[in-house]
Order: structure tokens, then sequence, then C-alpha cells
């Protein structure tokens, strides 16, 4: 059965790479992910773009552990010199949009809910799910089907990770930020420079350190990325607009990160969405122990993934390489599915079962 699995997989993310699924259009490829389940006599719940099931054996008095992965993509960006939306094999690697982020994480998974679908006397049960609008963290995504579920104890969010576990994942806050000044001539000794004044919150961004370091994650990483200010050459700007990238960590709540940037920066930025919380996990998790004790390495991610949305324990892992997500040309080895599949299955075996 494992070898079907693994070939119905490739064929999968085929069919998947076929069909564009951008953020918020998605209804195509998940009946792809609904009608599979169907041929295997597993029902498939839809919520909007969403699709779920439940294993075979599953008892509410049982604790859950969630299967998770996106269904959407970017949009391709100017630089394929392939066709984004035609999967084609060479050398080894399986080239389209999608394929590394996060399609490859996607049919592994799905082939091992499969796996153990039908399997009795589980310590957990499971719900395999592929959710929409990952990459825009949208509204109609995983926080649809959190609620449907009604807890969970464990989940496995699948990304590209090299089959590395990551076990904590920082937060984000993006800040809109506006410098305010008073416009003058620029030939004249008037005016109050906006851009000047934003200069310095940047230089703040730019320069401080959190005094506190995650050990997994690192420290706390601000990052000017856009800026705006002026209309003419010749007059002094009286506002000035730039956004801040914030990746937050486990040793800083969101808000606490906050409530530093506002005692030292004099720009206004309104009220941010502060939802985007780091993730963290223990290492002494029996999940976390079985993959260590296996080889598997253990790391904390830089990036965000449905697992900001995650309550529960959650670890992220998965076939693919984080590096090549919203590339030209995205490609995913073939032999980087099957190795994602047994890996799965083999953490799997040995936390469901305790074998």
């Amino acid at each position: 059965m494992l070898n079907q699995l693994i070939n119905e997989s490739i064929e999968n993310l085929q069919r998947l790479i076929n069909t564009p699924s951008l953020s918020g259009q998605e209804r195509k490829a998940s009946e792809i992910i609904e009608a599979y389940l169907r041929k295997y006599g597993i029902k498939a719940n839809r919520i909007k773009n969403n699709i779920y099931a439940y294993n075979k054996y599953f008892d509410k008095n049982r604790p859950t552990i969630l299967l998770n992965s996106h269904i959407d993509t970017v949009k391709p960006n100017a630089g394929w010199t392939k066709e984004p939306y035609k999967a084609v094999v060479f050398d080894h690697k399986l080239y389209g949009l999608g394929s590394n982020d996060a399609g490859a994480s996607l049919v592994s998974l799905l082939a091992t809910f499969i796996y153990f679908y039908a399997v009795e006397n589980l310590n957990h049960n499971i719900i395999f799910s592929v959710v929409a609008e990952e990459e825009n963290s949208g509204k109609d995504g995983i926080r649809l089907l959190l609620s449907e579920f009604g807890g969970i104890d464990l989940a496995i969010v699948g990304e590209p990770t090299g089959m590395q576990m990551a076990i904590a994942e920082k937060g984000l806050i993006v800040l809109r930020c506006q410098a305010k000044g008073r416009s003058g001539h620029a030939a004249r000794n008037t005016g109050d420079n906006a851009l000047y004044k934003a200069m310095q919150d940047i230089e703040w961004f730019r320069s401080y350190q959190f005094d506190k370091e995650s050990a997994i994650l690192g420290p706390v990483k601000m990052t000017v990325t856009m800026i705006n200010a002026g209309t003419q050459h010749n007059v002094i700007p009286d506002r000035c607009d730039f956004t801040v990238d914030i990746r937050t960590t486990d040793v800083y709540s969101n808000e606490e990160a906050l409530d530093i940037i506002k005692k030292n920066i004099t720009s206004d930025f309104g009220e941010p969405s502060l939802s985007l919380n780091p993730s963290n996990m223990s290492e002494d998790h029996p999940l976390v122990k079985i993959a260590k004790e296996n080889g598997v390495e253990v790391f904390g991610s830089p990036t965000m993934s449905d697992q900001t949305f995650i309550t529960a324990p959650s670890v992220k892992i998965g076939p693919g390489m984080s590096e090549r997500s919203h590339t030209s040309d995205e490609y995913v080895y073939l032999n980087e599915v099957e190795h994602g599949i047994q890996t799965y299955i083999f953490l799997l075996e040995k936390f469901l079962t305790g074998n």
C-alpha cells in the first residue's frame, strides 16, 4: 500500500500544479482532494474551499491530532521560465507553482492520513485538513476549521522544511508608520521635514536590540521594508510613511514588543493586528522526543504558517525546502515526496501506537 500511496501522491501533486489555486480561488484544486478521499471511501467535509476528514475510528473520548497543510499559492512572479501551471518532471525534479510550497507536504500528509485511516486502537484521533488562504492569512482558511473541530491536542503543519521539525515559529507585526512634519519651501529655513523625523525612527528600528533573546528563535527582528515621502523637489514633506516588518519570538508577546516600540519612536502607527503570534512547543513533548531520537533535527523557524492560529502544541515539518518557496521555477525532488511520506508515517506510527 505504501508504494501505491507514494505513486498516487506524485500524481496528485501533478494534478494540483495543473490547477491554479491562488488564495481565495482554491475551489477546483480542493475538489481534487475531495475526489481522492472519496476514492478510498472516506467522507470529505467542506467549509468554503477547505476540506477535512476524520479517521474511521474517531472517538471523541480520545485526544486528537491534526494533520494540516494548505492548498493555495502565491501569484507566479515575472521570473518564471517554465509554465507555472504545467507540471513538468526533469532531472528527478517536479516543477510547477506550489510544488514545493506546500503541495509536496499536502499530498504527503494526505497519503499519511489514508495510511492510518482504518487502523484501530490508535491512542489519538486523526483529522486531516487542507486549507485555503494560508498565503494571505485570510479569514476563510484554517480559522474556520479550528472552530469547527472544537479543540485539538496536537497539530502537524505541512510546510517545506527538508523534513526537519520546526518546534517554534516567529510571529509577525506589520507597522504602517507615519512621521508628521510641516511643509515649507526647500530653499528657505521653513517647515519641519517629516522625512528627517522618519529617519530617526528608522535608525532606531535598524539598530535596536531587545534585551531578551529566544533560545530556539533567536532575537526579535525588525526590518523597514517600504518608505514614501514628498511631492516635488522644492517642497519640504509634511508626512513620511514607512512600513516595518517585525518578527517576534516566544520570549515577547506581540503586545509586549509593541509596548517597547511605542516608548522609543515618535511616528504614529495606529492599531496594528497582533493576532499573528509566535509559537513554541516543548522539546519534552513525546512527538519531539521521538523525532530527536530518530535523527530528525529540530529548529526554530523564522517564517510563518498556519501554526500562528493553532493554540494547541504544534510542529511544522514537510518535504521540500523553504528557500524554494515563492521563487521562479519552483520545484520539489520526487524522492523528497517519497521521503516525506515515509518519515511522517514512521514518526506517527511510533507516536500513535507506541511501537
